[in-house]
């Protein structure tokens, strides 16, 4: 997708790769006058975003101050909107999902959930950090910088993570948006409410209740995002009471109304927002 001085490409991992991260993407921002470009990315698991040249980027959690990030920043897993603000650059963003935590990160994704940090220097994503030298090695050939992106996560995947059937199993149980409380998950996967706990907190990054309460939320906002013209009520994931109810959960994901929400630009997600809403299990609905 290109918008102007705005570029937004997107590769596909490959089988070997895809269930541990979401699409690749590359982001080239070209802007006059020293011009910048916001927005703001729903809830989502962790990722990692690496500059390729240009200016650093500008990200803030929620209420959080926004910090310049001029290498590399990634955040773990999050229950609040982040706001990213771009200048001159060329950058590179990576998806880690749950299994792909589970394989890659270090330590328990609940350490680092809803929190932004330098990812070159912080020990949960140490296995991912030298991907910053892959991509500033030829900034001007985005398709080979992506070829040996995947050659080094396939070369670099550390040993099976012994709980990654177990994660792949409560992903699946947490889209499935036929299941809608805790007692739902433990009846799925036939293991005690204390195991998904523990698997919730240090693959996911939250209590499996606070799980299933973004998940519904995804889920009506893919079904918002599919198609704009409806209204709100009309993408209600069927695990909401009432339309109140859902407002209140999109005060507490996103730190504002639908209505706000809905009359914002999105230059930078507008392009990627159905493929990854659809990876959080958004109905295709």
């Amino acid at each position: 997708m290109k918008d102007g001085a705005i570029e937004v490409r997107i590769y596909n991992l490959g089988q070997r790769l895809q269930d541990y991260f979401s699409a690749l993407y590359f982001f080239e921002i070209d802007l006059p006058d020293g011009g910048s470009v916001a927005d703001c990315h729903y809830p989502d698991w962790a990722g990692l975003h690496f500059l390729a040249d240009g200016e650093g980027h500008e990200v803030g959690l929620g209420d959080d101050a926004p910090q310049i990030y001029p290498n590399c920043v990634a955040n773990g897993p999050t229950s609040r909107a982040m706001h990213v603000k771009l200048r001159h650059s060329r950058s590179w963003s990576l998806g880690l999902s749950p299994v792909g935590w589970a394989r890659y990160a270090c330590g328990p994704a609940s350490a680092i959930a809803n929190k932004v940090v330098d990812a070159g220097n912080h020990p949960a994503f140490e296995n991912l950090a030298p991907l910053l030298d892959i991509v500033r090695q030829d900034v001007d050939d985005p398709d080979g910088t992506a070829d040996a992106i995947k050659d080094f996560l396939c070369q670099a995947r550390p040993e099976r993570n012994p709980h990654e059937a177990q994660v792949v199993a409560l992903h699946a149980a947490l889209r499935d948006p036929a299941i809608g409380d805790v007692e739902g998950l433990v009846e799925e996967m036939g293991v005690s409410r204390r195991t998904i706990e523990r698997l919730a907190s240090r693959y996911f990054g939250f209590s499996p209740k606070l799980l299933l309460r973004r998940q519904r939320f995804l889920r009506s906002l893919g079904k918002f995002k599919r198609d704009p013209q409806r209204n709100w009520s009309a993408s209600l994931d069927s695990q909401y009471v009432d339309q109140a109810h859902f407002v209140r959960d999109f005060r507490s994901f996103m730190g504002m109304t639908p209505s706000e929400y809905a009359q914002m630009p999105h230059p930078l997600l507008d392009g990627i927002f159905i493929p990854r809403l659809a990876e959080q299990g958004a109905n295709p609905s």
